[in-house]
């Protein structure tokens, strides 16, 4: 199915006493490029959720975000040095000896040296913790495509608009370019018998002539691959697998085709119709810079 490269997925879930969102978004870009916002302690997920945005998304400037909170659980863990501690007592203690004081101390006393305690960040289980993000990185991996898709399927319609419009102004142009040599064999007929008034005219150079004529402008060739990368494009419309190289290439050739008709046909209404066609050339080049 065709895929815009723009789009926006989200996943949220509560597992294994993590609160876990994680965000997907996109836009247009010639070649897959991955950014990412994880907390630094999560680091190790970046790699393992590249890889499952990748495995659905060959093309775009994308980022990740995630977001993990634990529930129920502290991340940090405090534990009394023992040490420093009994230091501390026997100072005070001497101290109060020494200074003939009362000895008061309680633990509260204690806690006023900060340096007895040590914290520590809870070490995880990167497995684990993997575990808990992957279903909900596939979650919002699987929204993301679904909307690309959607935005796709409408580009999809708006593409085939504009071929049918091609294809319908080329059949105009099918049809009026045999007329050419008929009406310039009679504009020539008609300027040499008023150039020669009574005399003979020599219809068989005449003919020669706008045959010469029909050969210069003959634009059976162009047409017929004008048709057929007409239908490719088409085709490539109904490919599952991301064309939007492919289709840029063809857009390259349709407009080299029609600029050759544009130049052979020195005829008004045919120029109007190269126009026309150039305008839905340029009109799709702009759509399909959103096509994965």
């Amino acid at each position: 199915m065709l895929r815009s490269m723009t789009g926006y997925g989200r996943g949220h879930a509560v597992v294994d006493q993590y609160d876990i969102t994680v965000e997907v978004k996109s836009v247009n870009h010639r070649y897959f490029e991955f950014s990412s916002r994880i907390p630094k302690a999560y680091q190790f997920l970046e790699e393992k959720i590249k890889a499952v945005l990748q495995e659905s998304c060959s093309r775009g400037k994308a980022e990740i975000s995630v977001s993990i909170q634990r529930l129920g659980g502290d991340e940090n863990e405090v534990t009394l040095n023992l040490d420093m501690t009994r230091a501390y007592l026997e100072a005070l203690r001497s101290a109060s000896g020494e200074l003939d004081l009362m000895d008061d101390l309680r633990l509260s006393d204690l806690i006023r040296f900060p340096d007895i305690f040590t914290v520590r960040k809870v070490e995880q289980d990167p497995e684990k913790v993997w575990e808990a993000v992957k279903g909900v990185a596939e979650e919002a991996v699987s929204t993301f495509v679904a909307m690309r898709e959607r935005e796709g399927e409408q580009l999809k319609i708006d593409l085939k608009n504009r071929l049918d419009s091609i294809a319908s102004t080329l059949n105009f142009i099918e049809s009026r370019a045999p007329l050419l040599k008929e009406e310039y064999y009679n504009r020539l007929y008609q300027k040499i018998a008023e150039l020669l008034a009574d005399k003979n005219i020599d219809e068989s150079r005449l003919v020669t002539e706008a045959a010469i004529f029909a050969d210069r402008v003959a634009i059976d060739e162009e047409t017929v691959r004008l048709r057929s990368h007409l239908r490719q494009f088409g085709d490539l419309l109904e490919s599952s697998e991301p064309v939007g190289r492919k289709l840029d290439f063809l857009v390259q050739e349709l407009n080299r085709e029609t600029n050759t008709i544009g130049s052979k046909c020195q005829d008004v209404e045919i120029a109007r119709r190269v126009v026309d066609i150039k305008a839905e050339i340029e009109k799709i080049r702009e759509q399909i810079q959103n096509l994965e």
